[in-house]
């Protein structure tokens, strides 16, 4: 964990506990990461935690700009560091692969939403599915 993150936290008014400590750490270490399967990095270091432990502090992270969350599948949300770089995601339907792209790549489609539309596309919440190259038939 960054001390830009610990600052961002002390600045907001908030404490740095141990458990968010051990949240954004494990955040950072699985890259894109389901709240149970944070919960299972963060017991691995602190059996005391639980689940509702890890919600209500991914809630105040993600509120403090320092994790984001995206729907890469019909489950839970996944989060991952905003120390990474801006990027949206693709994922396979059958292999279930995650990619991060480049917020360049759909530039120009954000760039006409806003001038058609008026809209500025949050791309970093964005995620397209469809089928990885290796999952095509053919």
């Amino acid at each position: 964990m960054s001390d830009d993150f610990a600052d961002r936290i002390r600045s907001s008014g908030k404490r740095l506990t141990a458990q968010r400590e051990l949240i954004l750490r494990a955040v950072e270490a699985l890259e894109h990461a389901t709240p149970d399967e944070i919960l299972t990095e963060v017991r691995k270091h602190s059996a005391a935690v639980n689940a509702s432990t890890i919600y209500r502090n991914l809630e105040v992270l993600e509120e403090l700009g320092l994790v984001r969350h995206a729907h890469l599948s019909d489950r839970a949300p996944t989060y991952h560091s905003v120390g990474e770089h801006e990027h949206f995601h693709i994922v396979c339907r059958d292999c279930h692969k995650v990619v991060s792209v480049d917020p360049d790549v759909v530039a120009p489609v954000a760039r006409r939403l806003d001038d058609e539309f008026g809209f500025v596309a949050d791309i970093g919440h964005l995620t397209v599915f469809g089928h990885c190259a290796d999952c095509l038939p053919g």
